[in-house]
């Protein structure tokens, strides 16, 4: 991994250089489970998520405006897409991606769950933090035997809490990148990251230098072959949601590649269950987030060379176990 990076990136320096180019689940999750699957009135049937608010976005406005009363009316803003991003990639290469998206996000989800048994206990009714990771993997549908697999880990001895961390990067051609990682071994965590940006031709950045660059926000992703445009805003504004996010429109995308595009519905943590539930009662397919995501302010354009070695360098922070997302403010 480390070495094709390496020669990625030197194969850059040398055409630049040539050309002239810049460029088992234990006996106490009883409790747990019988909590869980009490959709009626078990602690999942609440909604345990903090509030968060979300900034506007800095971008081109276009607004629809909606008709709720007689006497009043509400206008929800779109904006013209962050993400502009390149080509879309073939079917199999898509799958793979959205495979690797949900191993990851379950991932995050057992860490976080054996976090939380580690330091409040397996009562949820007690533990609040439990109570909140287990909304959660109801919300994202986390399959049954990851949440057994990490109950059963948090009893074992020896095992250890996980710790957020977060890491700043440069990449290729201006780009920022933030990664973040919950890991039971803050030095593994951060010799391991480290080794790859090193390897793949990129730079650590300092603790701030990176992140003033992102707004953190409750995301929800549908395709757009899945909804009417005019429908998605309806249910956004009645849902209460802060902004949707267009996706980009290339002049050589294919067919297929339009019916891989996603809206990006924005809300805060207040209203974010209000929104899901909107679109399951509107048989609206959708995926969720992973607890939030970093979206860019300003988001930058490079050349196709520095878009492909960011990729890479991406890719391979993203097949270590302790990260959990990468971030980049890339076009």
């Amino acid at each position: 991994m480390g070495s094709s990076c390496t020669m990625r990136a030197l194969g850059a320096i040398l055409h630049r250089f040539t050309n002239g180019v810049s460029s088992k689940r234990p006996n106490f999750s009883a409790s747990i489970w019988s909590l869980l699957c009490d959709s009626g009135n078990g602690l999942l049937s609440r909604n345990l998520l903090s509030s968060s608010s979300i900034s506007s976005l800095p971008s081109k406005w276009f607004s629809a405006t909606i008709q709720t009363s007689p006497a009043a009316k509400r206008t929800i803003w779109t904006v013209s897409p962050l993400f502009m991003g390149r080509r879309s990639s073939k079917i199999a290469g898509r799958k793979g991606a959205k495979d690797a998206k949900k191993a990851k996000l379950y991932s995050k989800i057992g860490k976080e769950l054996v976090s939380a048994l580690k330091s409040g206990g397996p009562n949820p009714a007690s533990n609040t933090a439990l109570a909140t990771i287990l909304e959660k993997a109801k919300e994202l549908d986390v399959p049954k035997e990851i949440l057994d697999r990490n109950i059963k880990k948090a009893s074992e001895k020896g095992q250890e809490a996980y710790i957020e961390k977060v890491y700043e990067v440069y990449g290729y051609g201006g780009a920022s990148m933030v990664v973040e990682v919950l890991t039971d071994k803050i030095t593994r965590s951060v010799a391991t990251v480290r080794e790859v940006v090193k390897n793949c031709g990129g730079k650590m950045a300092d603790p701030g230098s990176v992140l003033f660059k992102f707004m953190r926000a409750r995301v929800v992703n549908i395709k757009v072959s899945d909804v009417e445009k005019d429908q998605l805003l309806s249910i956004a504004l009645d849902a209460g949601a802060e902004d949707v996010i267009e996706p980009p429109v290339n002049e050589d995308d294919t067919e297929e590649d339009r019916s891989e595009r996603y809206y990006k519905i924005v809300s805060s943590s207040d209203n974010y269950s209000a929104i899901l539930s909107k679109l399951r009662d509107e048989g609206i397919n959708f995926d969720t987030d992973n607890g939030s995501e970093l979206l860019p302010i300003s988001p930058i354009e490079v050349d196709d060379e520095a878009m492909d070695l960011n990729k890479e360098l991406m890719t391979n922070l993203l097949e270590l176990d302790d990260v959990d997302a990468v971030y980049t403010d890339l076009k």
